[in-house]
């Protein structure tokens, strides 16, 4: 920020009136990692182009000049000249210069999306998982700060995969913010199309939470991170049993992963959690998510046979590679109750996994000038990886797959992951033997909110609002739900306790339809009252009903229909038109480029009946679309789930699958 502009100035000039100087990158910053040299000439030439539309004529000989400099060290042409000088964080809602306060709401979470204490490679505006991106480019957030500023409430801010195409006339009941983040033609959604059209300024990829401005730091996940190790747990223990002095080993500490070691903490194990990138797991530790650091395999081995004969709670990070220390495990006999992995593997030959006995430097130069060796040696490194793991559950250790695409790219690369019957894997993944049958059948799942004055204080009410709903709630819960609503009530009353906060004053905890739309209306009572400043409302993709990925959130999907995206697309119409602030669909986010279809909200609560018509209307569909699909799929849980709420929602009505005995299938001739 120049010294004659003010912050709320430099917002709503946008993109500057005069040429700032060049800079330098900042020494030791996170970097993400350089990628794929995939344009040829005249698509370089083509790049250049397309990023100097930006900008007036006078100035494209000196950036050209420079952007094709960046083209060619990064593969991607960011435009750090344009990154703004002020601090990128949450502010109060009040301190942005705006027309409307649900755009003032939007800029505040693109801004903590942006922190560098939030984000993964802040340079490059990528929150997290390696490549999911706010925006491609500086410019482009210049120019959404810049409209966002100049938003009136019956106006749409159209935003294509990182680039504002512009504000148009809408209504009041629009959403403000309409997001796609890489929507590609089917044919064209292979990794090098990401790759190429990413390079190219045309795409971007959005992860899941980054691209729609809703990921919160790594508590985004802790919470289900939470849920899904302690019912881990519950199923290798025997009943009374605690997970003190007992393992959970997995990889990965950049982004949403860094929820692990702080999840191990609550659940009450031991969790060994491996990560290549020693800045990565630095940061984790300043933040306190992790409670040790181990850069050296003997003295790893010697400090958890020392926690597991001490029956511990501690997590550990050790710097260096997740193959070395199963095979080490297994060498030294180190049992492992529960193992997976939290590693990009969603985005394999770009820095979302790193092969073993190649060092991290090498690997990045590897990336950028000898992709197919680095290819060759990735894949290499999972059947390995695949190998290790399988000693180990052949003495009894539970493996199950994150989400993050291990078990694909493992059976890709030729790994032993595959059932007998040759379609499966061996291993389940956590939403078809977890998450899917305990949590989004009934549909619970990641609710989240920020407060938008920035005030710990009002963070501290909305945690004791909603423990009272929950606990209300509960008193009249089905037996079905119990174990959940409990687990969610101890969770928010020892959140604070838990230092959960990382940026914007956030958090999140498992709901239903009834407990989310509680919570938020007790939420705009508390704010109408003049208690609490306003709040926005969100949730991870992964959910009930926003994502379809038949190898994650839709693996507990048996009628056929896991590789369709019906639901999603479903789910962000179905948003807009109910109340929702902004919306967003991406392709790929969390298992992949090509693999997942998700979409995601935001809503702001201020206070007023409107806001009250809109989070009963939009939170009872955003759920409830999710469970009739699941119950559709003859899902029994979701059946239960969904004639409940039918039950207490008279207009909603459900088409509901007839089962068919086995018997007349059986004795069919086919």
């Amino acid at each position: 920020m120049t010294d004659s502009m003010t912050f709320k100035e430099e917002i709503k000039q946008g993109i500057p009136s005069e040429l700032p100087p060049a800079k330098p990158y900042p020494e030791n910053a996170n970097r993400a990692p350089k990628r794929k040299d995939i344009l040829t000439v005249e698509e370089k030439q083509l790049a250049v182009r397309n990023a100097l539309r930006y900008f007036p004529k006078a100035w494209h000989q000196e950036l050209a000049t420079e952007f094709a400099q960046e083209l060619k060290d990064f593969g991607r042409i960011y435009m750090y000249r344009f990154k703004p000088s002020y601090h990128l964080k949450a502010r109060s809602v009040t301190d942005y210069p705006a027309k409307c306060q649900q755009a003032a709401a939007i800029m505040l979470m693109v801004d903590n999306n942006l922190d560098p204490a939030v984000a993964q490679h802040p340079e490059e505006l990528i929150t997290y998982g390696g490549n999911g991106a706010v925006f491609q480019n500086w410019a482009q957030y210049l120019l959404a700060m810049k409209y966002l500023s100049e938003m009136e409430s019956d106006q749409t801010l159209h935003i294509y995969s990182g680039h504002p195409m512009g504000l148009f006339p809408s209504s009041e009941d629009a959403p403000r913010v309409v997001v796609t983040n890489g929507m590609m033609i089917p044919n064209y959604s292979k990794p090098d199309d990401w790759e190429k059209y990413n390079a190219l300024g045309v795409t971007q990829y959005g992860q899941m939470t980054a691209g729609s401005f809703m990921y919160i730091g790594p508590q985004g996940i802790v919470h289900g991170t939470t849920i899904t190790v302690m019912n881990a747990f519950r199923k290798v223990l025997n009943k009374g049993e605690k997970p003190q002095g007992k393992i959970f080993l997995t990889a990965g500490l950049g982004g949403m992963s860094g929820a692990q070691p702080k999840a191990g903490n609550i659940a009450n194990c031991i969790t060994v959690c491996a990560e290549v990138n020693a800045n990565a797991a630095t940061k984790r530790h300043q933040q306190g998510w992790v409670d040790e650091l181990i850069d050296n395999m003997d003295e790893l081995i010697s400090r958890v046979k020392k926690a597991q004969a001490n029956d511990e709670v501690v997590s550990i990070a050790y710097i260096g590679n997740i193959v070395n220390v199963w095979e080490s495990f297994y060498e030294q006999d180190i049992y492992v109750h529960l193992g997976s992995d939290q590693t990009s593997l969603h985005n394999p030959w770009s820095g979302g996994y790193y092969p073993v006995d190649i060092s991290y430097e090498e690997s990045n130069r590897l990336i950028r000038e000898e992709p197919e060796v680095f290819k060759e040696k990735v894949q290499a490194s999972l059947k390995r990886h695949a190998d290790a793991v399988n000693k180990h559950t052949a003495r009894g250790t539970y493996f199950f797959d994150y989400g993050n695409a291990f078990l694909l790219e493992a059976s890709r690369a030729g790994g032993d992951v595959m059932a007998e019957n040759g379609i499966d894997f061996k291993y389940p993944s956590y939403v078809q033997d977890i998450l899917g049958p305990m949590c989004f059948d009934y549909g619970f799942g990641p609710f989240r909110w920020v407060c938008a004055s920035g005030k710990p204080e009002d963070l501290d009410k909305t945690d004791a609002i909603a423990a009272q709903v929950l606990k209300k709630i509960m008193q009249e819960s089905p037996e079905e739900i119990q174990q959940q609503m409990q687990d969610n009530i101890t969770w928010i009353e020892d959140a604070k306790q838990n230092k959960l906060v990382v940026g914007s004053q956030a958090r999140i905890l498992y709901a239903d339809a009834q407990g989310r739309m509680e919570i938020a209306n007790a939420f705009n009572d508390a704010i109408a009252a003049g208690e609490i400043g306003p709040v926005v409302l969100g949730r991870d993709h992964h959910d009930v009903s926003g994502t379809d990925s038949p190898f994650r959130e839709t693996s507990n999907i048996y009628d056929g229909s896991r590789f369709t995206a019906d639901m999603a697309i479903h789910n962000v119409i179905g948003d807009s038109f109910r109340g929702a602030t902004w919306v967003s669909i991406h392709n790929g986010g969390g298992v992949g480029w090509g693999e997942v279809t998700n979409g995601g909200f935001g809503m702001l609560l201020d206070g007023s009946k409107a806001a009250e018509r809109r989070l009963k209307s939009m939170l009872l569909f955003d759920v409830n679309n999710g469970i009739a699909r699941r119950s559709w799929a003859r899902n029994e849980e979701a059946n239960f789930a969904i004639k409940r709420e039918m039950a207490r929602t008279p207009k909603l009505k459900v088409t509901l699958a007839n089962l068919v005995e086995d018997d007349i299938l059986n004795n069919l001739s086919l």
